[in-house]
């Protein structure tokens, strides 16, 4: 008798409203409708809980609010206030109420036939939020953010709750890769994505299995943002330093994460020369030295001899309908001409420069001497003006090749490839070449050597994806290829992408649609428009143009309903 009292008590003090069902607006399997008072604040995303038959109850998402009158018109109510008078006191308060939409995602007894009308509408409680979302039955759990609901809502006090989803559905092998959109500067894209590599490295670091280990390559794309992750954020930036970083360490233990920085981090810089126009970092020549003397940095370089056959991705972006560039390859590839005795760059380009005369074409005449000419003009160009393309490695003065270091990953580790300030066609050659080395890492095709031992997942991440996988990207660019590859056939090789982007609608659609999570931030109405979107209810839409930094609204199969999430401040040092 006390505990039904005690249910019959709580269920009065959450009472907010009464489920409707009109002749032209029905309830459904899928949607209900309710009234509720209208000083009562609720927003998208809460969660309800509604009267259902046989003693069950369905939990509803609030998708829509509105509010209506016993106005005909506006006209009706324009006439009623003395013609237009605003500084008029109507006599009679118009009858108006509010009604809210909402969109069945579960019911206690298994039972989806629609909600009947007068059903008792009352707020969640935090265990009901997690039963209804399905956040109560989370395998392998993996921190994504937390929610609040009920924000501002009277007589209910704010609901905080930690959001987990099933890490094998982000890492694989149930399901693999992340895609992450929304508006430079605003959405925090690269600063969420760090947050869940610090969770699932957080979480692998606890773990002994070889067989389940994971390690990260990231390309630090924007001046300085990745190239301190190993160092405690100072929060020098905000008004009250000491205030936020209280708050938001409070926040990382809150969530089960470490407050701490990312650990066994590596930084590899494009090879430079000091006090030079060519400078390949923002970091400054000392910063460098002293990373690479702490023995936690090198510089990369790439050497004809073995990097030659990466020469395709210096075309990532060049649209060879005639596939006259691919046979130019394929004739050096296989060492025909003077190209079977080329031992660097400068007389890899030499030879190049022969072909483009006519008088030494001799009888290569499959390809023409233009289709020579572009391409030493894009190569020429490409190798020149930068010092990565050099004749030799050394080893003692902190120098690598991409390959050779990735060659070597283990578990656990975090490399950090930086491209900031590489040309375009640098940066496509310098991605392409890691992508393709991790793969073939993944295939097997280093095992027997020295030192090699991949961990069982590899996660990369990439900004600006659009670079190299939009749908405007030519369909014979081999990065694509090596995109598509990933996103299509990674996750079962153990090969993770996390991809981050400004606009979604632009990203090739077999990338987008092998992703299994989604994460939307802040975006303007024109991108919500597009057909990516179509699946996301209106309202939802809506938000996502007012979105917050440190807010996003996640997509997971895992989920039962989209869910709008946040996240805290990053925990590595931030560059201003």
């Amino acid at each position: 008798f006390t505990s039904i009292l005690r249910e019959a008590t709580e269920m009065a003090n959450n009472l907010i409203g009464r489920v409707i069902a009109t002749e032209k607006k029905p309830t459904t399997i899928d949607d209900f409708t309710f009234w509720t008072d209208r000083d009562l604040i609720l927003n998208p995303f809460d969660i309800v809980k509604v009267q259902h038959v046989n003693d069950s109850f369905s939990y509803g998402v609030i998708e829509d609010i509105a509010h209506i009158t016993d106005a005909a018109s506006f006209l009706t109510d324009f006439i009623s206030n003395d013609f237009g008078d605003v500084e008029a006191e109507a006599n009679t308060l118009r009858i108006g109420m509010n009604y809210v939409s909402a969109k069945v995602i579960c019911n206690t007894k298994n039972i989806y036939i629609p909600l009947q009308s007068n059903a008792k509408v009352m707020l969640a409680t935090a265990n009901e939020i997690v039963y209804a979302l399905g956040l109560n039955d989370i395998r392998n759990p993996l921190v994504c953010g937390y929610l609040e609901m009920y924000e501002g809502t009277k007589g209910c006090e704010k609901v905080t709750l930690p959001v987990n989803l099933n890490s094998k559905f982000i890492i694989g092998p149930e399901g693999a890769h992340l895609n992450i959109s929304g508006i430079s500067g605003l959405a925090s894209k690269t600063s969420y994505a760090m947050f869940l590599l610090k969770a699932i490295q957080d979480s692998y670091l606890k773990k002994a299995d070889d067989d389940d280990s994971v390690a990260f390559v990231l390309f630090n794309v924007k001046g300085k943002d990745l190239l301190a992750i190993d160092q405690i954020n100072d929060f020098s930036d905000e008004k009250d330093p000491a205030q936020v970083r209280k708050d938001t360490l409070k926040k990382y233990k809150e969530l089960g994460l470490s407050p701490e920085p990312f650990k066994n981090v590596r930084y590899y810089y494009p090879f430079s020369v000091p006090n030079t126009r060519h400078w390949n970092t923002y970091l400054t020549p000392d910063e460098v030295a002293d990373n690479i003397k702490k023995k936690k940095a090198k510089k990369f370089k790439y050497v004809y001899q073995y990097d030659k056959e990466n020469l395709d991705l210096l075309f990532a972006n060049i649209d060879d309908s005639t596939q006259t560039m691919e046979s130019i390859i394929s004739y050096i590839m296989s060492g025909q001409g003077k190209f079977g005795f080329v031992g660097d760059w400068a007389g890899f380009l030499e030879a190049v420069k022969e072909k483009c005369s006519t008088e030494t074409a001799g009888k290569d005449k499959e390809i023409p001497v233009a289709s020579w000419r572009k391409f030493y003009r894009i190569i020429n160009k490409s190798i020149t003006d930068n010092k990565i393309f050099a004749r030799d490695i050394r080893e003692d003065e902190g120098e690598t090749r991409i390959g050779d270091a990735l060659k070597h990953i283990k578990k656990n580790e975090v490399h950090v490839i930086d491209i900031a300030k590489l040309s375009e066609d640098k940066q496509a050659f310098v991605f392409g070449d890691a992508i393709r080395t991790i793969y073939d890492l993944q295939l097997g095709q280093y095992s027997g050597e020295e030192g090699v031992e991949p961990p069982a997942r590899i996660v990369i991440f990439i900004d600006e994806l659009n670079k190299y996988a939009s749908k405007e990207t030519p369909k014979n660019s081999p990065i694509l290829k090596q995109v598509l590859d990933v996103a299509e056939r990674g996750r079962s090789l153990g090969v993770v992408l996390f991809a981050a982007e400004q606009f979604r609608s632009a990203i090739h659609d077999r990338v987008t649609g092998n992703c299994s999570p989604h994460a939307y931030g802040r975006t303007n109405s024109i991108e919500v428009t597009k057909s990516d979107y179509k699946s996301i209810p209106s309202v939802y839409k809506t938000m996502m143009t007012r979105l917050k930094q440190g807010e996003y609204i996640i997509q997971n199969p895992v989920f039962r309903s989209l869910l709008s999430i946040k996240f805290p401040k990053p925990i590595y040092k931030q560059f201003k």
